[in-house]
């Protein structure tokens, strides 16, 4: 049985293990393990969950089983705009295909929802076509395009964006 709840700081170290696990399924193969490696020191360590779990504009959502996270999402919202970034959803490999990242983005769109959010957008790799089958399944469309730097190398992403109704 899969919870999804609002991440608390006692999860910051276990987010980041997720993260440091699911991180580099997104990325292409021709990314360099040092660049992904880079990324999430500087991005998804201990250190940054704790800050981004004490962020008053962002939230976390963890799903958990037995006790255990087993994917994550999380939300940003700019003050200053009517739109929240799902900046980040991941699913350990294991939970592929089980409605973990179903239940995870039902939370996320409660979420922004529930800020007074007109739109979510999230930015995804152009070659992660798994990833952007599901977002347009959860109502997501391309709206444009982003680059994305990670080492050296310059990632394209495609920005999907999903109107609340």
């Amino acid at each position: 049985m899969t919870c999804v709840c609002s991440a608390q700081s006692a999860d910051a170290a276990e987010l980041a293990a997720v993260a440091a696990e699911t991180f580099p399924l997104a990325c292409p193969p021709s990314v360099a393990p040092e660049n992904i490696a880079s990324f999430i020191d500087a991005n998804l360590s201990d250190a940054r969950f704790t800050e981004y779990l004490t962020d008053p504009q962002r939230i976390i959502f963890a799903a958990k089983q037995s006790g255990r996270i087993v994917g994550y999402a999380m939300l940003i919202r700019d003050v200053d705009d009517a739109r929240v970034e799902l900046s980040k959803m991941y699913v350990l490999p294991g939970q592929h295909g089980s409605g973990v990242a179903t239940a995870l983005m039902d939370a996320a769109l409660a979420g922004a929802a529930a800020s007074g959010a007109e739109s979510v957008w999230l930015g995804v790799n152009q070659k992660n076509e798994r990833a952007q089958r599901f977002y347009t399944k959860c109502g997501f469309a391309v709206a444009g395009t982003r680059t994305f730097q990670l080492g050296p190398h310059t990632e394209h992403d495609y920005v999907m964006v999903r109107a609340m109704q």
